[in-house]
């Protein structure tokens, strides 16, 4: 069975990690159009560059929780027949041990240069005054998707949406597009649709099924049904 996996905020949040709504969290104490887009960048490139180091570390401070462990051993059993594919920019993943990982909104952990396009690992802390390490002119962002840019490797996602059984979708509001609408090109496909989350998310009708409640909970339940366990 081909399974395609959507992860968003919610499985990191069981980790420790904020999410946009939540209150009194870093996302609170700004307008997001001043720390999430291109535009915000250029008017303070050193308050959006303070707000992504402090989610580097709070993201290196987290730690993989039972729902990222469950998917890794999805992966391992199933091997290429499992395409997981995340909104979250933290490493969780990859810590608990599930590879490849499609981050279709970028990583905590790259640095990209606004002028000449050239990525690298970022440091712990990331400053202005470092520069591009290729053609050092340019100012340094994080490497992850703002709004109003595009998602990474979306074609290689839409092929394995149109050739799965079963997508699942976890933790995800299901408020942004394009990932909003994975649900529908996945039934389009003929596969079946799972959302499961802490509470029915904006899409939710679009889902064959749901079950709602923790994901650290949910995935390892449903990761037990699908190995047989």
């Amino acid at each position: 069975m081909r399974i395609v996996i959507l992860t968003g905020a919610g499985i990191s949040a069981e980790s420790g990690l904020d999410t946009f709504r939540d209150a009194g969290g870093l996302w609170a104490r700004h307008d997001l159009a001043d720390l999430a887009t291109p535009e915000g960048f250029a008017r303070d490139p050193a308050l959006v560059l303070d707000f992504y180091n402090q989610r580097r570390r709070a993201a290196c401070a987290a730690k993989p929780n039972p729902a990222h462990a469950a998917l890794a051993r999805l992966q391992k059993d199933n091997g290429d027949q499992v395409t997981l594919v995340t909104q979250n920019i933290d490493d969780l993943h990859e810590r608990a041990g599930s590879d490849p990982v499609i981050h279709m909104h970028g990583s905590l952990f790259g640095a990209l240069c606004g002028a000449c396009g050239h990525r690298w690992p970022a440091p712990k802390v990331m400053r202005l005054a470092d520069g591009c390490q290729a053609c050092g002119a340019g100012s340094p962002r994080p490497d992850v998707v703002w709004f109003g840019e595009m998602p990474h490797q979306l074609d290689r996602i839409s092929a394995a949406l149109a050739r799965c059984d079963l997508f699942v979708a976890v933790g995800t509001s299901g408020a942004v597009y394009p990932a909003a609408g994975f649900v529908d090109l996945a039934r389009d496909s003929g596969a079946e649709t799972l959302e499961l989350n802490l509470e029915p998310g904006d899409r939710a009708s679009a889902f064959d099924t749901g079950r709602a409640g923790p994901a650290s909970d949910l995935v390892p339940a449903w990761v037990d049904e699908v190995l047989g366990r």
